[in-house]
């Protein structure tokens, strides 16, 4: 099984990168920033409705910077939703601030409430690292999930990915009878193949949420994941398998199962074909974003190295040893995996 032994590093955002973010809508001037939040007073663990710690605290702040904190991250809000337009803002109400000491990205969990009929909703903000935007982006271009954020200098405001959270998902629903297990042992194959095409390394299953949908007939399912902090970081090629991660054993062994090889194969062509479609249609957004990507630090040469290793002896080929960066590997590992493949 995979584990990770180090914290990633941190890497700051480049000029191209910044250019990419400001034609594509993704950079703004925000009224609130990272650094803003990190003066808080005080925490208290953060509890779910069972009594089990969440590795949430919430976080309080003095009376009168949180009046301003409080105003700003609505108006956060509505940058995010609405495209800053703030005639709806008059009703949100910054209710709560979370904070998250545990992973790479320290991220604090803002819940917005309406006054008019206490719906809520969350957004993050987050330190504004370059691989983690990379991860995003990917995600917005190659998956069936659209993914809406903005960058502002070092911070980053994320919207919710609503979802079951994996880990919860595996202990508490998935041996319910009415669960359908094949459904879901085919969408975690697509959701590996995912993973491994673009290099989203780290999806232990607090890393993603499973998205159910009420069907005509039964439920549909969708793994979705939620955090891209270790997009094309670590060496080991298993690292981006999320199939290779102990807490997905019981997903794996389904899919072991109740799937034979040829429908994993099947499914495995599936998504692969559907991610060279999005490229296709994407293709002049994903050259940006790849040119912008090839020549940016986004790992160590140890780790680099060893990838390149790895996937050359995957793909049975010598390619990977022309790649200098992981940009140069992730643009080469798209290639070879939804090139068309040559007939016989």
């Amino acid at each position: 099984m995979t584990n990770i032994s180090k914290k990633k590093l941190y890497y700051p955002i480049g000029e191209p990168l910044r250019r990419y973010l400001h034609e594509f809508d993704r950079e703004t001037r925000l009224p609130v920033t990272y650094k803003d939040l990190t003066r808080f007073s005080g925490a208290y663990p953060l509890l779910d409705r069972n009594g089990r710690d969440t590795l949430w605290e919430t976080v309080y702040y003095e009376p009168s910077a949180l009046q301003e904190l409080a105003a700003g991250l609505t108006e956060v809000y509505a940058l995010l939703k609405t495209d800053g337009d703030l005639s709806f803002s008059e009703h949100l109400l910054t209710d709560r601030i979370d904070y998250c000491r545990f992973g790479n990205s320290n991220p604090f969990r803002v819940r917005i409430v309406n006054q008019f009929n206490d719906n809520y909703d969350y957004f993050y903000v987050k330190r504004a690292d370059a691989s983690r935007v990379y991860g995003l982006e990917l995600e917005h271009i190659l998956s069936p999930n659209s993914i809406n954020y903005l960058v502002s200098g070092d911070s980053l405001i994320e919207e919710h990915i609503a979802g079951i959270p994996g880990d919860d998902f595996i202990r508490d629903h998935l041996q319910r009878p009415h669960l359908n297990q094949v459904r879901i042992a085919k969408e975690f194959v697509k959701f590996n193949e995912r993973c491994f095409a673009r290099l989203l390394g780290d999806m232990r299953a607090y890393n993603y949420v499973i998205d159910v949908t009420p069907d005509f007939e039964d439920e549909q399912y969708r793994v979705r994941a939620i955090d891209f902090d270790q997009q094309s970081y670590e060496g080991k090629k298993t690292m981006y398998l999320p199939q290779f991660f102990k807490d997905n054993r019981a997903v794996v062994q389904l899919c072991s199962k109740l799937l034979t090889g040829e429908s994993i194969r099947q499914y495995q062509t599936e998504e692969r074909t559907l991610m060279a479609r999005r490229a296709r249609a994407e293709r002049y957004r994903l050259k940006d974003l790849m040119d912008c990507m090839r020549p940016d630090e986004l790992s160590t040469p140890e780790k680099t190295s060893i990838l390149q290793q790895e996937l050359n002896q995957h793909h049975h080929t010598t390619q990977f040893n022309r790649c200098r960066t992981m940009g140069d590997i992730v643009r080469l590992n798209l290639r070879l995996m939804l090139g068309r493949p040559r007939p016989e």
